[in-house]
């Protein structure tokens, strides 16, 4: 079988880290044909990253048909923006592909939707269901029964209890413990190294040791 085109949204860190990872499948099995990067930012068209073109605005998405496609974009100061992106591209959840690196483990009763990145040594114990969209670097660990909405950001090293539901658009930082049982609202951040005890309301930033509200993600986008 021919590999299948791919195309990533974004030239960012999280894009550079998925062409690696998209590599590495390529080396278990010649599964991806990546033909480029896609970037709202005319000044990188034209340009490569790690040998990969930059081809043009992300609406060259609706163009290629033929490709699947990655959102790789994320902000712990915007965590919504991934998901805006692929509304405002309003294509179907199939154009979408989900990538997971040869070194993630998915447990057989978990559930991964499209559109979603799992970067190495990620694990899903049992369980475990992910929404469409999800991104997860290195070493994230879900367990058992955790529920992931569309569009969440997981940075390295995070690590989640059993039975935690986080919804649609949150970012967790990376190192961040969650405790078993809570809940983290659709937007919301949780800092980085931070250790949550408590659920986190809708677009409130979360830091510390223990975890306290510090601020909210719309007072932080208004700051200059």
């Amino acid at each position: 079988m021919r590999p299948t085109p791919l195309l990533l949204i974004g030239a960012g860190g999280f894009a550079r880290e998925t062409v690696e990872l998209v590599r590495a499948v390529n080396r278990e099995a010649p599964t991806w044909d990546l033909l480029g990067m896609l970037d709202d930012d005319p000044g990188k068209h034209g340009t490569y990253v790690h040998g990969v073109p930059i081809l043009g605005p992300c609406t060259v998405a609706r163009k290629r048909g033929d490709a699947r496609l990655a959102a790789c974009v994320a902000s712990p100061e915007d965590p919504l923006r991934r998901l805006r992106l692929v509304a405002r591209l309003e294509l179907p959840p199939e154009r979408y592909a989900t990538l997971l690196h040869p070194r993630a483990t998915i447990a057989d009763s978990a559930s991964v939707g499209p559109g979603s990145v799992l970067h190495a040594n990620t694990v899903l114990t049992a369980d475990v269901r992910l929404g469409a969209h999800v991104a997860a670097m290195p070493s994230v660990v879900l367990t058992h029964d955790d529920v992931v909405g569309d569009g969440v950001t997981f940075g390295a090293g995070a690590l989640v209890s059993g039975g935690v539901t986080i919804e649609s658009g949150a970012y967790i930082g990376a190192g961040a413990l969650l405790r078993e049982r809570l809940a983290v609202g659709s937007g919301a951040t949780v800092g980085m190294g931070s250790v949550v005890a408590g659920s986190v309301t809708k677009r409130e930033i979360w830091h510390g040791s223990p975890a306290r509200s510090v601020e909210t993600v719309d007072r932080l986008k208004a700051i200059p």
